[in-house]
């Protein structure tokens, strides 16, 4: 079978960590055990990947990577036939080919959508640390939790789980390292939230109080007004950090 242009699970690693340094053969394995591939079997038990295989693993990789997809939405692509990628660097292109630009507004857009009612259900389900991927590693999803980013939750035997709609934090947290900030430095951000959480409260409970013919109209309400005090105290908050930096720093405006 092999000799017919089927890879081993070592094979098939070293090809894609071309693309996906951090690929190991766990992750591999582990995908396989999501259902997400399923590669041919000698009688001894030993893995073999077709080129469709490959080609499979590459777009999960790929969507996980660079789209910040949960395995249950790429699953449902794949299933579907729209799971798509877009097709590695050829040999000398350089590193500032498509295929490998930091997708930071990727991130940011993630965190701006992570709780809308269209993608909640696709996000909030517990997921596996494994699961992340991209160079995050479990100790560093630890120290987002002992700082408040994030909350661990237990599954039935006891592994460390996280809710889905906290992957766009975990991955803004560590993109943010390439400028030297670490979890133990967001901190801050969690005593500011509780702090600042009282006033948006107190804010919302006015707009609460306004007469409305349903429920739902409430609900619609309540979320218009919080994205424009977000909006908002947003904008505040960005022009006075920016106007201390700018008086330290010489090339930032304020």
């Amino acid at each position: 079978m092999a000799d017919a242009g089927y890879l081993t699970i070592g094979k098939v690693v070293k090809r894609l960590q071309q693309r996906f340094p951090d690929l190991t053969v766990s992750k591999v394995r582990f995908l396989e055990e999501e259902g997400l591939v399923e590669p041919a079997r000698t009688p001894g038990g030993y893995r073999l990947y077709s080129a469709r295989d490959v080609e499979r693993l590459e777009t999960i990789l790929y969507l996980q990577k660079e789209r910040f997809l949960p395995l249950s939405v790429i699953r449902e692509q794949l299933e579907s036939g729209s799971a798509q990628h877009e097709p590695a660097a050829a040999e000398g292109e350089g590193t500032a080919s498509a295929a490998h630009v930091e997708p930071e507004a990727d991130v940011l857009a993630e965190l701006a959508r992570m709780d809308s009612p269209d993608v909640r259900e696709k996000l909030h389900p517990l997921k596996r640390i494994p699961e992340l991927c991209d160079g995050v590693t479990v100790g560093f999803v630890q120290q987002l939790e002992a700082v408040g980013i994030i909350e661990f939750k237990r599954s039935p035997h006891g592994r460390f789980l996280i809710e889905g709609k906290d992957l766009p934090l975990i991955r803004a947290a560590h993109r943010l390292r390439r400028f030297g900030i670490e979890p133990r430095n967001l901190r801050q951000y969690v005593s500011a939230a509780k702090r600042e959480s009282v006033m948006y409260e107190q804010a919302l409970m006015i707009d609460a109080r306004k007469p409305v013919s349903d429920e739902a109209k409430r609900a619609d309400d309540l979320n218009e007004a919080f994205e424009t005090i977000a909006r908002y105290t947003n904008a505040i908050r960005m022009s006075l950090i920016r106007r201390q930096v700018a008086e330290n720093i010489h090339g930032i405006h304020s």
